[in-house]
């Protein structure tokens, strides 16, 4: 299984991005796919996740109410819209997957994309 996020860039705060993980070659029916986040000299955290059949998901509280999750099997592609962006949103948000359901610790997600770039700044 191969992931590619994409989506980051640079963006005032209060701006929107929105990531996308695209999932290759097998179908993404059976995955759910977490949103990770690594700032420099932090250590990775969960941000987001989303269960394979799209009923569950779950957010980072300091994320809740800015960020949505959401799921396009048919593309293959997970997406983390984020709004309301703030300075203490910059760092690599990663991609990672497994089987159906959510998990709070990355060590049970098997596999990763690389990393897309936010940096929220004025």
């Amino acid at each position: 299984v191969q992931l590619q996020a994409s989506g980051g860039g640079l963006v005032q705060p209060g701006g929107s991005l929105r990531l996308s993980c695209t999932v290759s070659p097998f179908t993404l029916d059976f995955y759910a796919i977490g949103w990770f986040r690594q700032a420099p000299g932090k250590e990775r955290e969960g941000v987001s996740c989303i269960s394979s059949n799209g009923h569950n998901t779950y957010y980072l509280d300091s994320v809740k109410g800015r960020f949505t999750i959401s799921r396009d099997n048919a593309k293959k592609t997970v997406y983390l819209q984020m709004n309301s962006l703030k300075p203490e949103d910059t760092a690599d948000y990663y991609c990672a997957t497994r089987k159906f359901y959510c998990h709070e610790n990355r060590s049970q997600y098997g596999y990763w994309g690389q990393g897309t770039q936010v940096t929220v700044s004025s």
